[in-house]
Parts: C-alpha cells; sequence; structure tokens
C-alpha cells in the first residue's frame, strides 16, 4: 500500500471497531462488579436492621417490666434472654451510667463492688445518647472484610425513658461471603475482559477485512482494471454492497468497451476520407503534365471526400451534444406538418434517386418536442429510406396515432435489414453492408442520432423487416393533448 493513501493506526476502523467493543464490554463490566456488590450490600444491611431492631425490642420491652434499673435486675432479666450472636449488648440509665455490659464477667463486676472503690463507667456512644432522647438508632458499615452493626432503643416505662439499650454486632462470615462474591466477580471479569479483547480482535479484523478488499478493489478498477470483481459473501449489507459494486464494473467496462469502440470506428471513419484526400493531393502533385480534365475530377473527388469528413463531424458533434446536454425546452409540435416540410426537403433527392415518396399523415398528432430535433429525426429516417433504395422503389411515410402515443413510420421497398443485424443497427458507426454505405455517403452515425434524439424526448424507436420486401422505422412519442382538444371534447 502507498505510504500516502496508508490510513493511520487509531484511525483505522478496525481499531475503531475494536474499541467500541471493549467500551461496551467495559461499561458491562464495571457494571457487573459494582451493581451486584451494592445490591448484595443494601440487602445484608437491611436484613441486620431488622434483626438488630427485632432484638433490641425484645429486650427493651423485657426491661420496661422493671420500674426502676439497678445491675443485678437488669444482669437477671439480660442473662434470661439470649443474645443471639450478638458481640456486645450494653445497658444504660438515663445518664447513660452503664448498668450492663455482656463483654464483662460477673466476677468482674463482685470484685469492683467489694473493692469499694466502684468502677462507674458510661456509655458515651452516639447511638445511646440519641436513645436516651427518644430514638431508635441503626448504623451498619462493611469495613475490612467484615460488617459493624450498632442498634440502640430507649426503655421506657409509662411514657419516661428510664434507661437504653445498645447492640453490637461484628459479623465476619457475612463480610467474608461479600467479599469472596467481589473476587469471583473480579476473576470472571478478567475472564470476560480477555475473551472480549480475543472476540473484538477477531470481529472486527473479519469486518474491515471485507471493507478492505472493497478498497483494494476499487483501487484496482480505479488503475484501469473494468474486469475486476468481488465474490460476494453472505447476505449481508457488505454483500449487497459487493454485488453493486460489481455491477458498477460491469457498467463501466462496457462503457469503457463502447467507448474504446467508437474512439476505433471515428478514427477509422476520419483516416479514410483523409487518406482519400492525401493520395489524390499526392498525385496531383507528383504529376508534372496532369490532364486539366483528369485534375478536375480529381479535385472533384477531395472535396466530396472533404463533405464527407463534414459530414461525419457534424453527426460526432450532433452525439457529443446528445451525451452532455440535457433536453432543451420543449413545446407542442405537431408532427404531421413537421414531416411534410421534411419529406418536401428530400423530395429532390427521392427524384434523383428514382425513388417515389408516399404520405399518409394524420391530423392531430403533438407531441412535446422541439421542430429542429423531431425534423432531424424524420430527415434521417426518409434520408436513409432513399439512400438504401432501388431505382423504382418507394418510401412510405405514415403519422397516426395509437392510443395515448404518436406514431412516425417510415417504411422502405429497399435493400432490407437482416434478422440478426436489427439488434445493432443503432449502434454508433454500425452499417449492414459498408461498402454501399460508404457509396451513398453514409457515416454510420444517423441512426444513432435518430435513437438518442428520440430517448431525450421520452420516446422510442424500433426497427424490423417490412413485408413483401424492405425495413420499417416506427418511432413513437406521448401524445400531447392540445388545449382547443380538450375544450371540443367537452363541448
Amino acid at each position: 500500500m502507498n505510504k500516502k493513501n496508508k490510513v493511520p493506526f487509531f484511525a483505522s476502523l478496525q481499531v475503531k471497531y475494536a474499541l467500541s467493543y471493549f467500551v461496551i464490554f467495559a461499561v458491562v463490566l464495571v457494571l457487573l462488579n459494582t451493581y451486584p456488590l451494592m445490591a448484595s450490600q443494601e440487602l445484608l444491611f437491611t436484613s441486620k436492621r431488622d434483626s438488630l431492631k427485632s432484638q433490641t425490642a425484645v429486650m427493651a420491652s423485657a426491661l420496661m417490666e422493671l420500674e426502676s434499673l439497678s445491675a443485678e435486675q437488669v444482669a437477671r432479666v439480660m442473662n434470661m434472654l439470649d443474645s443471639m450472636g450478638t458481640t456486645r449488648i450494653l445497658v444504660t440509665d438515663p445518664a447513660g451510667l452503664i448498668l450492663y455490659d455482656s463483654t464483662r464477667q460477673p466476677g468482674e463486676e463482685e470484685a469492683d463492688s467489694s473493692g469499694g472503690e466502684a468502677e462507674y463507667r458510661y456509655a458515651l456512644y452516639q447511638e445511646v445518647v440519641s436513645a436516651l432522647r427518644g430514638n431508635d438508632v441503626f448504623y451498619s458499615r462493611y469495613v475490612d472484610r467484615m460488617f459493624t452493626s450498632t442498634a440502640a432503643m430507649p426503655i421506657v416505662y409509662r411514657g419516661m425513658v428510664i434507661g437504653a439499650i445498645y447492640i453490637l454486632e461484628v459479623d465476619r462470615a457475612q463480610g467474608q461471603l461479600l467479599d469472596s462474591l467481589q473476587q469471583n466477580l473480579r476473576t470472571i471479569s478478567l475472564v470476560i475482559a480477555a475473551v472480549t479483547v480475543v472476540m473484538s480482535t477477531f470481529f472486527s479484523k473479519m469486518l474491515t477485512a471485507r471493507i478492505a478488499a472493497l478498497l483494494r478493489a476499487i483501487r484496482i478498477v480505479g488503475e484501469g482494471e473494468y474486469g475486476h470483481r468481488l465474490q460476494p459473501v453472505g447476505r449481508d449489507e457488505m454483500a449487497q454492497l459487493a454485488g453493486e459494486f460489481n455491477q458498477l464494473t460491469d457498467r463501466l467496462q462496457t462503457t469503457e468497451e463502447v467507448r474504446r469502440r467508437f474512439v476505433s470506428d471515428a478514427s477509422h471513419e476520419l483516416k479514410t476520407p483523409l487518406a482519400s484526400i492525401r493520395l489524390l493531393a499526392d498525385s496531383i502533385l507528383q504529376t508534372d503534365e496532369m490532364d486539366p480534365a483528369v485534375v478536375r475530377d480529381f479535385v472533384g473527388d477531395i472535396g466530396s471526400e472533404a463533405e464527407r469528413l463534414t459530414r461525419i463531424t457534424e453527426h460526432l458533434l450532433a452525439l457529443t451534444r446528445l451525451d452532455s446536454l440535457p433536453a432543451g425546452e420543449e413545446w407542442a409540435v405537431d408532427v404531421a406538418r413537421v414531416t411534410e416540410r421534411t419529406v418536401a426537403l428530400l423530395q429532390p433527392v427521392a427524384d434523383a434517386a428514382g425513388v417515389t415518396v408516399e404520405k399518409n399523415l394524420k391530423p392531430g398528432c403533438a407531441v412535446l418536442c422541439t421542430e429542429d430535433d423531431l425534423s432531424q429525426i424524420c430527415y434521417n429516417l426518409v434520408e436513409n429510406a432513399v439512400k438504401y433504395n432501388y431505382n423504382g422503389g418507394k418510401v412510405f411515410v405514415s403519422v397516426y396515432r395509437d392510443g395515448d402515443q404518436v406514431l412516425l413510420e417510415v417504411g422502405d421497398t429497399g435493400v432490407g435489414i437482416p434478422e440478426e443485424d436489427l439488434p445493432k443497427v443503432f449502434n454508433r458507426f454500425y452499417r449492414v453492408d459498408k461498402a454501399r454505405s460508404r457509396a451513398a455517403g453514409g457515416t454510420g452515425l444517423g441512426l444513432s442520432i435518430v435513437r438518442d434524439t428520440v430517448r431525450r424526448h421520452g420516446g422510442w424507436v424500433t426497427a424490423r423487416p417490412r413485408s413483401p420486401e424492405g425495413s420499417l422505422f416506427t418511432v413513437g412519442f406521448p401524445r400531447y393533448v392540445l388545449e382547443e382538444d380538450e375544450r371540443g371534447r367537452g363541448q
């Protein structure tokens, strides 16, 4: 590949497709590693809140039966209750003094009281303070692979807060389970990421390979290899694009072949009269004493060849104009009137060839066209019918309506056209009998001009044998309804 046409790495479609796949999967992996963990934490927080609040409510209900709280009474009640796996339970009086602590053994409390120096300890926790104000409190957090949850509730007796109960729970098992889930998700994410990189690279290469093949094919065709084709694979849009590319190259190849044949034929047609003119001119120049009558003949032949060159040039210019310019402004043209005038112009030619022209021109045959184009169509068809006819032959010119069509027919009793040549007579420079065509002054372009001119105005033209002899050319145009015709029909 030319360095000038080389695509930068990060600008290539393959990298863009691969990155797009990877970004999509990266978003999925982020969601996979966050949402399940967040949902699991929220579920565990809810479960612990319900569990601890339930335990706190049971213990507070049991302690509410006491009119006043003392260390001995609280210890007796709490010993009767199941701590249900909690880490620490505190019971305080209204001032926050700890009356019961599940983390201290009864022997330790007795030693303190027997020593005569009672250890007054206060639970200065935020949860306890809030509970002594009459609020139910719950906090939970997940740190260092374990859940730490606290709950506090006031102990109310006859509408008065006589103390508070505080529960602390440290759950390492649930924390380890959540950590294990997180590790498993990370492992799965790494595997998915590796598979994603491989698959995105594979699929992007597979997709861009077909695009690269199309790009190579376009460059090959751009260099003039119009016979190059792609092999469509599958039934997706890329396969359709390959099929459209093949159809385009088919049309390009056909157009190129027609162009080369046209250039070759045009060169040949122009070369023949030029060679004749040069040969005749050289003959005159190289002969010292030439009979004046022979010189006049040679000069006359030079003039005939020059006229032939002029006709070929004019026809080529007409075809070029038809190929490159859009159709001019159209208006309603009476086909019968234009045909009448054109046949009158060719009448001297027909008389000189001993050919009789018979006309059958119906009125009311208007089409959207230009008089010049319609006159050229009629002129070429009638002139060919006269040129390729026999002495004493006939030419039949008809104009009539057929439904919503206006038909112009030109038939003759001439040499005719073989069946195998009928599809080719409208091709440029195509002649059935080359020798007779050159003798008659034909260029092989007249019928091509007729076909292209007719098509420019939405019409059609056909050629077929005429029974019992000769040829019949038919030109059809969409009929144009004149305003007076519409008014007459309304009346």
